[in-house]
């Protein structure tokens, strides 16, 4: 073989050039110095403020990469409470109240407790439509939050059926963890809450919203102005939960009170059970399964 043959690259990889630049057996007090280390090494550097639109690069790229290396098309995304317990929970949180306003918070969250296994059914019935395309790309992989409760039973529901499934994870102060039913190699942390809404959405093309509170809320409500603002073609949004969501927002108000219009109301769908979800969702592509 010809050592001077001509190759694709001529430069050193970055990882070929890190090793190269490990001057662990090297010790002088220039090689010892942070200013010394590559650049793209150096974590202090990396966090320092003025390097915040890198890490904003850096955080948008790694996601967007690895899920298209993935086959990731598009995604379903179900967004939802951290705090209503699956069915089997319910009762330990009534058990737990202590005086009337937290029996009633307990009793309404048991109430709710239903949609943890109609998130479940709903990434269950996604998933197993299975829609791939022949150059292996993959359409309405769940997508969820990476959290505990509605979040966890979406993520569940795609391995009840042996189907991958993502998590974008949020880093806060208090511990959290991503939830043990994330497809691991589509776990994703993020620090910035602003880069993580704009994962939910480049692959979404249809969205689930489940009783949530102001995370919820934060993410339905910038979807739907989106839409209505034409940054974004419509998909479909269907919001589970007749009784909580007309009890919590007064839509039909804010129409006639004249801050939004009457098509407005039409930008989403408001259900109670997966399957009328799911058929929303594939009437207005007109899937093959349901």
């Amino acid at each position: 073989m010809n050592e001077n043959e001509l190759k694709k690259r001529h430069f050193y990889r970055a990882k070929e050039e890190a090793k190269f630049a490990d001057n662990s057996e090297i010790s002088t007090p220039q090689t010892s110095d942070p200013a010394y280390r590559l650049a793209f090494q150096d974590k202090d550097f990396l966090l320092r403020e003025e390097l915040r639109p890198v890490r904003f690069q850096l955080e948008l790229l790694k996601p967007e990469m690895l899920l298209e290396e993935a086959g990731i098309e598009s995604t379903l995304v179900i967004y939802g409470s951290a705090r209503i317990p699956e069915p089997a929970k319910a009762d330990a949180l009534m058990d737990a109240a202590t005086d009337d306003r937290s029996r009633e918070i307990a009793g309404r969250l048991k109430e709710k407790s239903k949609f943890y296994d109609e998130a479940r059914k709903l990434a269950r019935i996604a998933s197993e439509c299975g829609i791939v395309e022949p150059d292996g790309k993959r359409h309405f992989v769940v997508c969820s939050g990476g959290g505990p409760s509605i979040m966890e039973a979406a993520n569940r529901g795609a391995q009840d059926v042996g189907k991958e499934s993502i998590g974008l994870n949020i880093v806060l102060p208090h511990e959290q963890a991503p939830n043990i039913y994330v497809t691991p190699s589509l776990s994703f942390q993020f620090h910035y809450f602003a880069l993580r809404k704009m994962h939910f959405l480049i692959r979404a093309r249809a969205v689930a919203a489940f009783p949530g509170g102001f995370g919820t809320f934060d993410e339905l409500f910038e979807l739907i102005t989106l839409i209505q603002t034409g940054k974004i073609e419509p998909l479909p949004i269907v919001l589970f939960g007749k009784d909580f969501w007309n009890r919590v927002i007064n839509f039909e108000e804010l129409m006639l009170e004249g801050t939004i219009s009457p098509s407005d109301l039409d930008l989403f769908h408001i259900v109670d059970d997966a399957e009328e979800g799911w058929d929303i969702i594939r009437k207005f592509y007109d899937l093959p399964c349901g």
